[in-house]
């Protein structure tokens, strides 16, 4: 992958597993002003939504500090968050609660792959979490995407 031209990592609307059809939007390179890629994906009247998003760092190291940083930074997308390890990529862990607003169920699933650091955020009805086999199955797709991606 080259810089500027990370779309590639991203997994597609087709790999989501799902009663019902996912969309995705347009790739946005570069999310928060880093390097990576960024897409967003809604369900048909878009009460669920996954956000994926993949920043790159110059080395795993790099990426390692970043999930670190981000695992305390997720207070303005789900409140006082329930935490646990995910299989997933390196150092996978998933935070889970409603939206600070209270108007939805927030999961927020980090990990890296090489020097990538993946946030996939999954949003649903208030006090509805994602199915943990569902977001381990989006999780381990987009992990293989990057992996094979960043040819790590």
């Amino acid at each position: 992958a080259q810089p500027g031209h990370y779309s590639g990592l991203l997994i597609q609307a087709t790999d989501i597993n799902a009663p019902v059809t996912f969309t995705g939007g347009p790739p946005t390179d570069n999310p928060n002003g880093k390097p990576g890629v960024a897409v967003t994906f809604r369900d048909e009247d878009g009460s669920h939504q996954i956000k994926d998003t993949i920043q790159v760092y110059p080395d795993p190291a790099a990426a390692t500090a970043a999930l670190n940083a981000a695992k305390g930074a997720q207070g303005d997308v789900v409140k006082n968050p329930t935490s646990r390890p995910a299989n997933i990529g390196t150092g996978g862990t998933t935070l889970s609660g409603d939206s600070p607003d209270g108007n939805k169920g927030v999961t927020v699933l980090l990990f890296t792959q090489g020097r990538a650091l993946v946030t996939l955020q999954f949003d649903g009805p208030p006090g509805s979490l994602v199915p943990q086999e569902f977001m381990t199955d989006v999780g381990q797709k987009q992990d293989a995407a990057v992996k094979k991606g960043l040819g790590g």
